[in-house]
């Protein structure tokens, strides 16, 4: 999600006691202190409530906390008072992901890219859009205009290859697996899609190096809800680690 900073009409209009107000919310809403944030972004609201930006950073906070409808209106509201914002519409987008509304989330993003050919934000989550749909070869497009429009996007790359793995061309998804390995050595989700890829492939004892150190990095790669549900992995690669965590043997 994207945080915007004050808009322009906000701080010619506001006090110093708005502004203090409205890092401090910035400020909780980055740390993760969500609840917290919540009530001050409703202060901001209450003070300058034309403040694009405050919409749309409450709208960020509610879809932390669980409240997808709510944060939709926070950003449809942000996207009223102006219009040609990206952000807002960004974030109304991964909120409409969060309820499944795959098309009302395609529709933001492209509007977005329409403005914006090469924003990898819009490129990225239309990928994951289109894999959420099961097209997995639109996905993998999407993913590498991503890399391609911001070069030090690991995850987009990585997603690319987890996509060439769902559509089953391995050398492929093998080989900029192991790139991202060499430029990012503590890249876990590239170390566990490498993971799955080799033990699919019968190539047990890398298998188990790569994951040793995927798991030590990030833990939550053994959930395969997560990986499914959160993360976004395509279901073989996501099946095909299963397969190893199960240590069943054998290839698909």
């Amino acid at each position: 999600m994207a945080w915007l900073m004050p808009t322009l009409l906000a701080l010619l209009l506001g006090t110093t006691g708005l502004a203090d107000q409205f890092h401090q919310a910035l400020e909780a809403s980055q740390q993760g202190r969500f609840a917290e944030a919540l009530g001050l972004w409703d202060g901001v609201i209450e003070l300058a409530p034309a403040d694009s930006a405050a919409w749309s950073n409450r709208g960020n906070v509610r879809l932390a906390l669980g409240d997808p409808q709510g944060a939709i209106a926070d950003q449809t509201e942000a996207i009223r008072l102006e219009p040609e914002a990206i952000d807002p519409h960004l974030n109304r987008g991964t909120a409409e992901e969060a309820l499944a509304q795959w098309d009302q989330a395609a529709a933001d993003y492209n509007w977005i890219l329409e403005r914006q050919p090469g924003e990898a934000a819009a490129l990225y989550n239309l990928g994951n859009v289109a894999g959420s749909l099961g097209d997995w070869p639109a996905a993998r497009e999407r993913f590498e205009a991503a890399s391609l429009a911001q070069p030090g996007m690991a995850m987009a790359r990585s997603s690319a290859a987890l996509a060439a793995f769902q559509i089953d061309e391995l050398e492929t998804s093998e080989k900029e697996l192991r790139r991202l390995i060499r430029r990012y050595p503590l890249f876990a989700d590239a170390r566990a899609a490498l993971t799955a890829l080799l033990w699919q492939q019968g190539n047990a004892g890398e298998a188990e190096s790569h994951w040793a150190a995927a798991s030590g990095l990030d833990e939550r790669y053994s959930d395969p809800q997560w990986l499914l549900q959160v993360r976004r992995w395509p279901p073989e690669p996501v099946s095909a680690l299963q397969r190893f965590l199960a240590l069943d043997g054998g290839q698909a």
